[in-house]
């Protein structure tokens, strides 16, 4: 074909000659996109939900805990916030940024912002003080609803001019009408903006409308069909969409609703009670987060489990073929798409006929989504060959808020539609690769720039290397991500310092600016950074991180027994050949899927009872041997009976230690002498 267009137009330059027959192109840009949908375009998020609260209103909506809430207390309660932000000046297209743990009262925030016409904006109260003041500011907003939990915080984030509203300690709610509002948003209004980092070392604010959501979650409803059997597991956090379907989608399905406990998200065996207890369906998982799961389910564990929706990064084949040899019941979906396209945009899901499953694509494109693989030209490619992903579609976003030269760049007119309205003829330029797979599929390939997905976390490498230079410490700087073992990607930071630098200033100096997973788990220092030919950094000649080194100054060996014990266990969960008892085991490559591997091999080795908050309370050897509660397996049956066991006297004061057995009087805690004479008392249970 490029052999006849050449014939055809030989003075044409050769980046304009066409490989693609008509029917190749056809294939490629209508039917490989045939997803035309007709769903009712004059609806809302809140039309839908307030349908189903008219259908089972008594219906439980939301579980958090031990609590519960019915579609009805769920609405009335809503509404009454949304009177409340109406009088406080929320109208259509208000940003109301919104700053609370996963609870009931987040989810009637998100409710209430919506119904009074407002987009919210989550802010994780978990981010950094300046993030969080940048992201107050750069929405414009002049209120932000908290709860009493992060109102200290938030006074010390807002300026003097946002007006700090406590969902859960504001008599005032309670005074307003229950009623529905008779002014709801519109199809084409905001409903939120959600925060992604951003390569000037700021991130940038994607906005999203009712019509694109919608639009998402009547597909899924189609696709997957909830019904009010069903019960969704909620435990991402809000700051990601993956959030946005987990808490909406099943309130317009008639299903019910259950919250992870603040932090149970990092803990598989907890997602795994909650599962049973709750009898969970359908729940999303972060590849990575899978795979940890997967590794501590037992044969007959979940078996009331029908669903899981993979997305975030890459869904690996091994991952998925241990998904289906674990829970051999379970349907499992791999999703993809940008926070800037209303959360996914193409599907596939794993057959239970195929043998042996050798890749795993991103899939088809969604209802009403047009899915683009074009050159640099911005013209299609063939099968098979490699491209850059555009998004076309009703679910396209809005752009980026306050940063209209980055919204031309990234949101670019659709050459292949004319006509239609203005969502549907416009692309999101997505900067990753992916090529067409002759059934139709696509197969995702990596990216085009510095932006990556570690743990589902969405990063600007750029973002870090501006704060890094910011800091005056550091003369040039490179980050990178590496696997340095196969279950590992990690961040690591190439500095050439100067004669101010100090690790730890540097490090809190980051921590005053970016979230903990957007901080360097490995630095690598040197003298200069290596340079191509035509004077780039050279990433692919950056040297790996020495493990034979030690990565913190002031190497303390073990002490004694249990010390060695456990740093031969973080040597194996780390792959490194060298840790002292006083390295921080998140500054030295640990991160929240490693303590899960980590708080495993301790039970399993050491026959020892701790939690994953214990490794983060206690990151280093020396902290958490000295404070961990050791449980000793298998005493005499007369434990059971023991209540009294000794008396401690220091200064003629006897401190009674109490020991209560476990579950079946199966274990014991004790508590190290020294701390128990700094306490009052000492009663554990």
């Amino acid at each position: 074909e490029l052999l006849r267009s050449i014939a055809k137009n030989p003075t044409e330059n050769v980046s304009a000659l066409k490989m693609l027959t008509v029917k190749e192109e056809d294939e490629l840009l209508r039917k490989f996109n045939d997803t035309a949908v007709s769903y009712p375009k004059d609806k809302t998020i809140i039309d839908l939900f307030e349908e189903q609260v008219r259908k089972a209103g008594d219906s439980i909506a939301v579980v958090f805990e031990e609590d519960e809430l019915t579609y009805g207390e769920l609405n009335e309660r809503s509404n009454q916030l949304a009177h409340y932000l109406r009088n406080k000046g929320v109208k259509e297209e208000t940003l109301v940024p919104i700053c609370i743990e996963r609870s009931f009262e987040m989810l009637i925030g998100i409710l209430g912002i919506l119904k009074a016409g407002g987009a919210y904006v989550p802010i994780d109260p978990e981010y950094p003080l300046e993030r969080i003041s940048y992201m107050l500011e750069d929405t414009g907003a002049s209120i932000v609803l908290s709860s009493s939990s992060e109102l200290e915080k938030l006074s010390r984030a807002a300026s003097k001019n946002i007006e700090i509203i406590n969902i859960n300690g504001n008599a005032e709610l309670s005074k307003e009408s229950v009623d529905n509002l008779p002014a709801k948003p519109q199809p084409r209004h905001l409903a939120y903006v959600i925060y992604t980092s951003g390569s000037t070392g700021k991130p940038k604010g994607a906005m999203n409308e009712h019509s694109g959501i919608l639009n998402r979650l009547n597909w899924a409803q189609d696709y997957y069909k909830l019904t009010g059997s069903d019960t969704v597991l909620q435990k991402t956090t809000f700051c990601f969409d993956v959030s946005v379907w987990e808490l909406i989608w099943p309130l317009l399905a008639g299903s019910k609703l259950v919250f992870a406990k603040p932090g149970g998200h990092k803990d598989p065996d907890y997602i795994r009670s909650v599962i049973e207890r709750q009898h969970i369906t359908l729940l999303h998982f972060v590849p990575p987060m899978l795979e940890v799961f997967l590794g501590q389910l037992g044969d007959n564990d979940c078996k009331e489990l029908k669903k899981i929706l993979c997305s975030g990064e890459a869904l690996k084949a091994s991952q998925a073929e241990l998904c289906r040899q674990k829970l051999p019941h379970v349907e499992l979906h791999n999703l993809y798409g940008p926070t800037e396209a209303a959360i996914d945009v193409t599907y596939w899901s794993v057959s239970i006929d195929d043998k042996k499953i050798d890749k795993v694509p991103i899939g088809k494109p969604v209802a009403n989504t047009c899915m683009y693989i074009l050159d640099k030209q911005s013209r299609p490619v063939p099968i098979g060959v490699a491209g850059e992903l555009y998004i076309g579609g009703v679910q396209v976003g809005r752009g980026y808020l306050n940063r209209a030269e980055l919204t031309a760049e990234k949101f670019v007119r659709n050459p292949f539609i004319k006509g239609g309205e203005v969502a549907e003829t416009r692309l999101y330029k997505t900067g990753d690769i992916g090529k067409w797979l002759p059934d139709g599929n696509i197969e995702y390939l990596g990216r085009i720039d510095d932006q990556v997905k570690i743990r589902g976390y969405r990063i600007e490498l750029g973002e870090i290397e501006t704060i890094l230079m910011q800091s005056g410490m550091v003369k040039h700087a490179v980050v990178v991500t590496k696997n340095r073992n196969e279950e590992s990607k990690q961040l690591i930071g190439y500095i050439v310092v100067n004669e101010q630098f100090e690790k730890q200033a540097l490090l809190s100096h980051l921590q005053t600016k970016l979230p903990d997973y957007m901080i360097p788990a490995i630095w690598v220092e040197l003298e200069n950074l290596p340079l191509t030919s035509n004077g780039k950094i050279n990433k692919k000649a950056l040297p790996d991180p020495d493990i034979n080194v030690p990565l913190t100054d002031g190497y303390v060996a073990p002490r004694n027994e249990l010390e060695s014990g456990l740093v031969e266990i973080w040597k194996e969960i780390l792959h490194l050949n060298q840790i002292g008892i006083n390295d921080n085991f998140f500054e030295i490559g640990g991160h929240s899927l490693l303590v899960i591997r980590l708080v495993s091999a301790i039970k399993r080795k050491l026959k020892a009872e701790p939690t994953i908050n214990d490794i983060f309370i206690h990151p280093t050897i020396a902290s958490f041997t000295e404070n961990f509660i050791e449980k000793v397996k298998n005493p005499s049956q007369q434990a059971a009976n023991i209540k009294y066991l000794v008396s401690l006297k220091q200064g003629g004061v006897g401190i009674p230690l109490y020991i209560v057995c476990g579950e079946g009087g199966t274990s014991l805690r004790f508590k190290k002498f020294s701390e128990l004479m700094s306490k009052d008392q000492a009663v554990y249970a």
